[in-house]
């Protein structure tokens, strides 16, 4: 998260209007886009999408950039499904399932960080999935990759609003089914929708409390134009949170994760990965070993 200038500062507390702008700076990093989607060439006629501006709901086929970095063969990139829908806000905002594990009981919808978007993280959610044996649903916030429309706060709410209805009726996956994560800027869509929707679980892994905290770490209340308020909603989360933080994180500071831990009356043990920084925490090996335990064991004495 980038430093904010004087004029920035002033703003911030003279035009209560503008520290969305300038949370948007803070937060938002969209890459140049690493894949395309292309009308599936196999598809019936009738599914075949009618292009990235219209309505969407056909058969799409992935391409990835070299940027991608993909690091698996074609037969794991044919089993992901990819598509556009439409959020309440208007934007197209696309999706993709993959199915890493073929009697995987739970799906992980995650939301990924702030610089990155589908195609970079498709290896990843290949690695993922099959590790702890999920399923694992993801989307590009508004403005990243082949999502339209530009990055905000209110946009990532109808965003992550947008993926989780079109998993539950796309695929017929239960909330029960379902276990929502959220890294870095991603924590904030998940700690949104998990407020208000219960699920299987939550993981809010390298989380901030508020962007006004990340921004002055001094900061010990949450004002009314604050940016990304996880430390008010985490509370009202029902179901079982597991929050994850690296102790020398340099961009989301430990003491917000260990202010979600003590704020959050249903999160379990925490993870707290000793020298972890904010994007090296997946290379330790208790990061699968803490996954593994949580979904395949503590999970079932919370149902």
């Amino acid at each position: 998260m980038n430093c904010l200038s004087f004029s920035e500062l002033c703003c911030l507390f003279c035009c209560p209007p503008c520290p969305g702008r300038i949370a948007a700076k803070l937060a938002f990093l969209p890459p140049e886009p690493t894949y395309s989607l292309l009308p599936d060439p196999e598809a019936p006629p009738s599914t075949r999408p009618r292009g990235a501006g219209g309505p969407g709901e056909g058969r799409w086929k992935l391409q990835l950039s070299e940027r991608a970095e993909f690091q698996y063969s074609q037969r794991e990139l044919d089993t992901t499904d990819v598509f556009l829908t439409r959020s309440s806000r208007g934007n197209q905002v696309c999706c993709m399932y993959i199915r890493c594990a073929p009697n995987a009981r739970y799906t992980v919808l995650f939301s990924h960080g702030n610089a990155v978007d589908l195609g970079q993280m498709s290896s990843f959610y290949l690695g993922l999935g099959s590790r702890i044996n999920c399923n694992i649903f993801s989307y590009d916030y508004s403005g990243y990759g082949a999502s339209s429309g530009k990055p905000s706060e209110k946009n990532l709410y109808a965003d992550i609003d947008t993926a989780w209805h079109a998993l539950r009726t796309r695929y017929g996956i239960s909330p029960e089914s379902v276990i929502l994560y959220g890294q870095s800027i991603g924590t904030v869509p998940t700690v949104d929708l998990a407020s208000r929707y219960e699920c299987a679980a939550v993981i809010l892994h390298s989380a901030l409390t508020s962007g006004m905290r990340v921004a002055f770490p001094e900061t010990s209340k949450t004002y009314c134009f604050d940016a990304f308020p996880n430390i008010e909603k985490v509370s009202r989360i029902p179901s079982p949170v597991l929050i994850i933080h690296g102790t020398e994180d340099e961009v989301i500071d430990f003491s917000h994760g260990l202010a979600l831990y003590e704020r959050c009356p249903s999160a379990v043990e925490p993870l707290w990965v000793e020298g972890a920084g904010h994007n090296d925490i997946e290379l330790y090996s208790q990061y699968l070993e803490r996954l593994r335990r949580f979904i395949g064991q503590e999970l079932g004495q919370h149902t």
